[in-house]
């Protein structure tokens, strides 16, 4: 009996690193008005983020119960059991349409792991998780480790503009162009799956800094990989890294990862950010 571990689009991973590391992604939908595209299959990065850039406004959808109950069954049919890590039930629906399609199956070797964050940092535990199976150890167990593993990872984000949680709903119009007349530069967090605002500053350089500060505070478990990550325009991600290296932080060679639609429709271009796991005792 095999273990399969299914993930969907939101955690960013390329179709070659898909492949490489044998496991299955499930595709979210990217929309830009009446055209619908699979993400990473239809649309790359680089094109969706090519129509933003010329003022599309994009929304992104879950996949069908469907899409689940295909892989599931192939699944079962092998006797396989599954492991599916995917985008926090609190961004997205796509927990719920696995659920269902768990139930119509009646299959009890399926797994569905709430990741409670979502692109890179979703793949710190997919990541973990075939390590593990690598390592020979039961699908329970993966279950288990993946899950107390969840609550140390951080990801702390600075966005360029307030444009995209406007048009998302999330700010009002208002809010945005006062915000973006001043350079506001407010910074994310996943916080019990949810997306909050843990500061703003006034421009970049002070957004650098205050990151670097919540980083000091909640120290990463090197053993584990650090990961910076942007929105299409490496240019802020980089400069963040030099900030980090000015305050004494060094972790190694920067392993640069771009986010994709289903966030990147959310936070827009330019953004940067860092993800990595905790200390315990942090």
């Amino acid at each position: 009996m095999a273990i399969r571990i299914i993930t969907d689009s939101a955690a960013d991973y390329t179709v070659a690193e898909i492949e490489k590391q044998n496991f299955q992604c499930v595709p979210m939908s990217v929309n830009f008005g009446q055209e619908s595209f699979a993400d990473g299959v239809d649309i790359t990065r680089q094109q969706f983020y090519e129509r933003l850039e010329k003022g599309e406004f994009p929304s992104t959808s879950q996949p069908a119960p469907g899409e689940f109950l295909k892989y599931f069954e192939e699944a079962k049919n092998a006797g396989d059991e599954v492991i599916a890590i995917l985008i926090s039930k609190e961004l997205s629906g796509t927990i719920q349409g696995a659920e269902l399609a768990k139930q119509l199956l009646g299959y009890d070797k399926i797994y569905i792991v709430d990741s409670k964050h979502a692109t890179v940092s979703m793949r710190i535990l997919v990541n973990r998780a075939l390590v593990l199976r690598q390592e020979g150890r039961s699908a329970q167990e993966i279950v288990e480790e993946i899950t107390a593993l969840r609550d140390r990872v951080c990801i702390f984000a600075g966005l360029n503009t307030l444009e995209y949680l406007a048009k998302g709903g999330r700010l009002s119009k208002g809010q945005a162009n006062l915000g973006n007349l001043v350079n506001l530069k407010p910074l994310i967090t996943f916080q019990d799956g949810k997306v909050v605002v843990c500061g703003k500053q006034i421009g970049f350089r002070r957004a650098f800094k205050q990151v670097a500060k919540l980083v000091e505070e909640n120290m990463p478990d090197t053993s584990y990989p650090v990961y910076y990550i942007y929105t299409h325009d490496k240019t802020n991600c980089l400069s963040f890294v030099a900030t980090l290296k000015k305050m004494g932080f060094d972790f190694g060679r920067p392993k640069l990862r771009g986010v994709g639609p289903t966030i990147g429709t959310h936070i827009g271009i330019g953004a940067f950010g860092i993800v990595y796991v905790k200390k315990e005792d942090a």
